[in-house]
């Protein structure tokens, strides 16, 4: 849904400095999370193909390779990992809408604001707080497979999960300044097709 945007207020100041920082925050943020989303985007074909490699060797040549088994663990999870900051981004999660469809554009800022100030973000500290311990015992062990022929990584592989609510973060942050803007009177939160249009002209 497209979002008329909302005339400037006399009393605030477009020209001040903090309101340029937020509004340039956002626009580099988001543009780089759609640039990292595209090339994440190519993890899919490579899953793909991983997959396929598998299913091959296996059926086809009765081989087994618990290295690239792994790869294409490893391949899945950064995939989706790292994927969650851009889907959130493009505003694809799972909502569970039951009235925000309903609200105008000012209701529906108002929901993404509180929601990211009190659950999402707040989730986000606490996973990073309650993994920290978890991947650094991983880090002083340098943390292997199980499997004797399998992926020596295991330690970076969880170092993901502190990437993802790095990512996570960042980008939850600047849904609260799209938010703070837009209920401000100062435009309409960047729309993500206008963001992926922008980058695409780069």
């Amino acid at each position: 849904m497209k979002l008329t945007p909302s005339p400037l207020p006399t009393n605030i100041p477009v020209t001040s400095p903090l309101i340029h920082a937020l509004q340039t925050f956002v626009r580099v943020q988001n543009r780089l999370q759609v640039t990292f989303g595209r090339w994440l985007s190519w993890g899919v074909l490579s899953l793909v193909l991983l997959s396929a490699s598998v299913v091959i060797l296996r059926y086809g040549f009765n081989m087994g390779s618990i290295a690239l088994q792994e790869t294409a663990l490893y391949n899945h999870a950064l995939i989706f990992m790292l994927g969650f900051a851009y889907t959130l981004q493009q505003n694809e999660h799972v909502r569970v809408d039951i009235f925000y469809g309903q609200t105008s554009p000012k209701r529906q800022a108002i929901i993404d604001l509180v929601g990211s100030l009190i659950f999402a973000l707040p989730v986000m500290i606490f996973i990073a707080w309650a993994s920290w311990g978890y991947i650094a015992s991983s880090w002083a062990i340098l943390e292997t497979s199980v499997e004797s022929s399998g992926l020596p990584y295991v330690y970076l592989l969880k170092t993901i999960i502190l990437v993802m609510t790095g990512l996570m973060s960042f980008q939850i942050i600047s849904n609260i300044i799209q938010s703070g803007l837009f209920l401000k009177g100062l435009g309409n939160p960047i729309q993500p097709e206008e963001v992926i249009e922008k980058v695409g002209k780069v």
